[in-house]
């Protein structure tokens, strides 16, 4: 008997829970899998809502950690686009299997039994799933601009003095006092230095409990328009009136607009 290692993972692309290729769909063929090739799956590692284009903490705890040869001597996946769908991510991470003596073997591909034919096989495969990826991020950019164009929350970290709620920005009553103290002392040309001792003497804290830096302070001065009631996407995008409710009056200046003798 072969020992190996079954890895399953969905992405946010796949939509946890509803992928049709999802994680126990996967699990069941690894197992049968393994049971039609004389193969014991000793251990699983599974990504669950990870994106194919970031980190993958279970697989890279598979590359970084403890796992060798011996006692496992492979990898198991139900598809090759499970470990990435980036050509050079997956290439790098079987390279680093490869360094353990470890394989990667992919159920549906099954590259093995093309023979000579197996790389270039295994090569194009993967082309066509990042390709897939690329679409699916082009997809999903083209309908955050829509929705950005019309002042609708598209996505990300909402800054602080707000919280997303229902997809939406809303304010935030424990955050938003902190904004507008930030604004009216720089308004009244407070050095960032100046401002920081003084939210920290206040009281005032970051969303993680921590003190004030100048570089927090300067990411709530830096979105001066959204807290005026505007909203765009990206940093090359287009200020339009936004569907969240602002929480400074307008100014009809940005943050670059304050007079140069209040900057540090």
């Amino acid at each position: 008997m072969i020992n190996v290692i079954g890895y399953t993972r969905v992405s946010t692309d796949g939509q946890t829970g509803e992928d049709k290729f999802g994680l126990d769909v996967q699990r069941k063929q690894i197992e049968e899998y393994a049971a039609a090739h004389d193969m014991t799956v000793v251990k699983w590692f599974c990504d669950e809502g990870e994106s194919g284009a970031k980190e993958r903490p279970g697989f890279d705890e598979i590359i970084y950690g403890e796992v060798s040869n011996p006692p496992y001597e492979a990898v198991v996946v139900a598809k090759s686009d499970r470990v990435a769908r980036d050509i050079n991510v997956y290439y790098y991470y079987k390279m680093m299997l490869m360094k353990k003596d470890v394989k990667l073997i992919s159920i549906c591909e099954d590259f093995a039994a093309f023979g000579v034919f197996a790389p270039m096989l295994e090569a194009f495969t993967l082309c066509v799933a990042e390709m897939e990826r690329d679409n699916i991020n082009k997809r999903t950019s083209a309908g955050r601009k829509v929705k950005a164009a019309q002042g609708g929350y598209s996505g990300g970290r909402a800054p602080m003095g707000y919280k997303v709620q229902d997809k939406k920005l809303v304010i935030n009553p424990a955050e938003s006092p902190v904004v507008l103290r930030a604004f009216e002392l720089r308004d009244n040309h407070m050095t960032l230095s100046a401002i920081v001792d003084t939210l920290n003497r206040e009281g005032y804290h970051t969303r993680n409990g921590k003190p004030f830096v100048i570089s927090t302070v300067q990411s709530i001065l830096n979105n001066r328009k959204t807290y005026e009631g505007y909203y765009r996407y990206g940093k090359d995008g287009e200020w339009v009136k936004g569907q969240h409710e602002p929480i400074l009056p307008p100014s009809g200046k940005e943050e670059s607009d304050v007079d140069e003798t209040a900057a540090d």
